[in-house]
């Protein structure tokens, strides 16, 4: 009687790192590693070489030391004594601010263009397809000097505001001034400040207000837990609405968690409306939006926002035709249809691309050397660098700043993208 057994098994050679393909992918992965590996060790050791040969040496003790230079706007408390790495962290501070500002008004000019740009109204989807084809074809910084230009040649001077022989006057019920040296509006200040910041009155005889970062960040942190109790309700409204088929009414809890708390802590602290006012040769009190921030805000916005019309509007030309069929026939109005049902399924198609849009933005900020804004490359990557000769240091401190904020948007976008795409059962 005769058994079978299997026959022996092959030992492993060599060259099955190259003809297997069991163990192809890993030799290349492996080859790969090492000549990169290889060749960051290369680059820092060459770099460290060169510096030496310079008789420099790489550390970051410069942020420590006085920055000795002023700062025309800021956001937190800064003055020229103070160190480096604080002048950094102001210019940062900017960046944040007008990028932020850059990505809310170019989304709503880009959705409202992109909308407009399907109009029926030949004479409204010519004039936006004006505007988009005119803004997207000519570089930004152009845009960013020509409205820096305008604002600085083109309005008042504060001078222009005095007395009598006045030759132009406040808007907005006297609460605004637009002049050639920026824009004046009202602020809030704080008769009961936590921050321990002094009070001073706006004008005299006044009640004192002060503006202090952590009254503020009372605030933003009431409103933030706001909208994690408003998300909550409508989880709550959802819930039930996918049990029984009727939807509770929430809008009277909604508008009540929006507002009340706000409302609460802004009373505890004694908000009030500080109004800007003519004082000697310039406006004081109040909110001064620079000619820099402005041209670079406004420039920023309109440029991208030619670029996100587009995108809306392919992403609205993605949906069915449909989809507005269905909707028309059930009766709803043509801006209804808009709102409920055909935006909603365009944002599948216009989130991917709106996020490089946004990521754009934020990098084209640094354009903002050109018309004097302060933000971290004309700070850290700028001056800094040109005060310490720390210029490899400067610019790591610079690239991973933009790298971490690049990377922060685009992991909050994609989240947001992965809540709006369809659901596979």
């Amino acid at each position: 009687m005769s058994t079978l057994t299997d026959p022996p098994k092959p030992g492993f050679r060599l060259s099955q790192l190259i003809y297997d393909t069991r163990y192809r992918s890993i030799t290349i992965q492996v080859i790969a590693l090492v000549l990169i590996v290889g060749a960051l060790w290369w680059l820092v050791n060459n770099t460290v070489n060169n510096l030496n040969a310079l008789g420099k040496d790489f550390n970051f003790g410069f942020l420590s030391s006085a920055a000795g230079y002023d700062i025309n706007q800021t956001l937190i408390e800064y003055n020229n004594q103070m160190s480096h790495g604080r002048a950094a962290m102001v210019g940062i501070l900017n960046t944040l601010l007008v990028a932020f500002m850059g990505c809310v008004s170019a989304l709503v000019i880009g959705v409202f263009v992109g909308v407009l740009r399907l109009s029926k109204n030949w004479v409204v989807s010519r004039l936006m397809a004006v505007y988009v084809e005119g803004f997207r074809n000519v570089p930004l910084l152009i845009w960013i000097l020509l409205i820096g230009a305008v604002m600085s040649e083109s309005m008042p001077q504060p001078r222009d505001f005095r007395g009598e022989d006045a030759t132009t006057s406040m808007i907005l019920g006297d609460s605004v001034a637009v002049t050639n040296r920026g824009i004046w509006i009202p602020r809030i200040g704080f008769t009961n400040s936590i921050s321990g910041e002094e009070a001073v009155a706006p004008i005299e005889g006044a009640t004192p207000v002060a503006s202090g970062g952590a009254d503020w960040l009372l605030v933003l942190g009431t409103f933030a837990l706001s909208l994690i109790a408003m998300r909550f309700v409508r989880m709550r409204a959802d819930k039930i609405q996918h049990a029984t088929g009727e939807r509770p009414k929430t809008w009277y809890q909604l508008m009540g968690l929006f507002f009340v708390p706000v409302g609460i802590v802004l009373f505890a602290l004694g908000a009030q409306i500080v109004t800007p006012y003519l004082k000697g040769f310039n406006f004081t009190e109040g909110t001064h939006l620079r000619n820099s921030l402005i041209a670079l805000w406004v420039a920023l916005s309109l440029y991208t926002g030619a670029f996100i019309a587009e995108i809306v509007r392919a992403g609205i030309l993605a949906v069915s035709k449909g989809q507005s069929e269905a909707a028309a026939a059930l009766g709803l109005r043509p801006n209804r249809t808009m709102n409920l049902v055909i935006l909603p399924q365009a944002l599948r198609v216009i989130i991917p691309p709106l996020i490089s849009q946004f990521l754009n933005l934020t990098k084209n900020s640094s354009l903002a050397i050109a018309v004097g804004y302060m933000d971290v490359r004309a700070t850290l990557g700028g001056i800094t660098i040109n005060q310490t000769g720390r210029e490899l240091e400067g610019m790591l401190l610079m690239g991973a700043f933009y790298l971490a904020l690049s990377l922060l948007i685009s992991g909050g976008m994609n989240y947001y993208n992965r809540s709006t795409q369809l659901a596979e059962r």
